[in-house]
């Protein structure tokens, strides 16, 4: 009887949680949709973006990719919610007081965290990747104009022993200005190729190069070629120059993870972004733990202020906790933290603030 009763608690528990959680997305995707339309029917209207993309490339694709970001906020509100309505109506009492321990009582928590974490994680590392591709196209069609990319002193080693350099590329128009590539056996430098110009010929699908210095080194010697331009193949393509801020929202976790050990192999060292990316994915979705239990502690106490007091200490928390995700993720991106610390230690320390919470409450 008693297991049979513990087994509708957790059902119970579990119901109101998830029940409360989507229904608080629904409502805040529901009013982040009306603000969205309202910020962008103008585009829409004056780029004639088709009803159907509209509804189905771009907010379709913006519900999972907002519904993640925010998940934090989603789920504090959901926990404090539900919970303290439950103390006010002294349903938490009544549990404890027929022999259910708080820590018997955190197990449905645990449970519905732990659907959140899964859903989260797949939502970040599969599905949202895809759909983020449809949503960031449909806005360089219709809202606003792709960025241009020019990316400055690229370094690269593009096949073993051989490394490029170029001082700037312009993904536009496949175009490189003061591009070098050297090839080196062990240590010793055998061969140097500068360039004033580099360009990618689009139909005949081969590099361009302007303004040439060929300098061969030998044992007894070096030779030295010149000329106004030579046509010729190299283990690159322009693609792997048009790196852009929303070309890590489109990988998928194994996509991301391939691309890191690509960009390592050719020496490419800023990798800060993406390595952050891959670290978020999972720190996010972990934080789901953590963020039940501490609105499970704040909210099964009934106070004076009740779900309003409660509602006010959890938005400070998730914010709070939101903003230190930032300001970590700006330390990761600058190189003066590690990506995986930086992601890491909000969760880190807001488990340090879970645990004295969780212990108070449980006295």
């Amino acid at each position: 009887m008693r297991l049979r009763l513990l087994k509708k608690i957790d059902l119970y528990i579990i119901g109101k949680f998830l029940g409360t959680f989507f229904f608080a997305i629904a409502l805040i995707i529901g009013i982040a949709i009306v603000f969205d339309i309202s910020e962008k029917i103008d585009d829409f209207i004056e780029n004639e973006a088709p009803l159907r993309a509209i509804i189905f490339d771009y907010y379709l694709n913006f519900i999972p990719y907002f519904v993640n970001l925010f998940s934090g906020l989603f789920i504090f509100i959901a926990v404090i919610f539900f919970t303290s309505k439950m103390a006010s109506n002294s349903e938490i009492i009544a549990m404890l007081s027929s022999g259910v321990s708080f820590n018997r009582l955190m197990r449905p928590y645990m449970i519905s965290a732990l659907v959140i974490c899964i859903l989260s994680y797949a939502l970040g590392n599969f599905i949202i990747p895809p759909a983020n591709n449809e949503r960031i196209q449909f806005t360089y069609n219709y809202v606003k104009k792709k960025p241009s990319n020019r990316d400055r002193d690229i370094h690269r080693q593009i096949e073993p022993g051989i490394y490029i350099y170029m001082e700037r590329y312009d993904s536009n128009n496949d175009y490189g200005r003061k591009f070098s590539i050297e090839k080196f056996e062990g240590r010793k430098l055998v061969s140097k190729l500068t360039a004033n110009y580099i360009r990618w010929d689009r139909e005949k699908k081969i590099w361009t190069l302007t303004d040439y210095v060929i300098r061969d080194i030998y044992p007894d010697g070096e030779e030295i070629t010149t000329g106004s331009k030579k046509d010729t193949t190299l283990a690159m393509l322009p693609g792997e120059f048009k790196s852009t801020k929303d070309d890590v929202e489109i990988m998928t976790l194994g996509e991301l993870i391939n691309f890191i050990k690509q960009q390592r192999l050719r020496g490419v060292s800023s990798l800060e972004q993406y390595e952050v990316e891959r670290h978020r994915r999972a720190a996010i979705p972990f934080s789901s733990f953590i963020l039940t239990l501490i609105g499970a502690s704040i909210a099964s106490r009934k106070i004076r202020g009740g779900i309003g007091l409660h509602l006010g200490i959890g938005l400070a928390l998730s914010f709070t906790y939101l903003m230190f995700m930032q300001v970590t993720k700006i330390f990761a991106l600058s190189g003066a933290v590690s990506p995986l610390i930086s992601m890491w230690i909000p969760n880190i320390v807001y488990g340090i603030i879970a645990f004295f919470m969780y212990r108070w409450a449980a006295r």
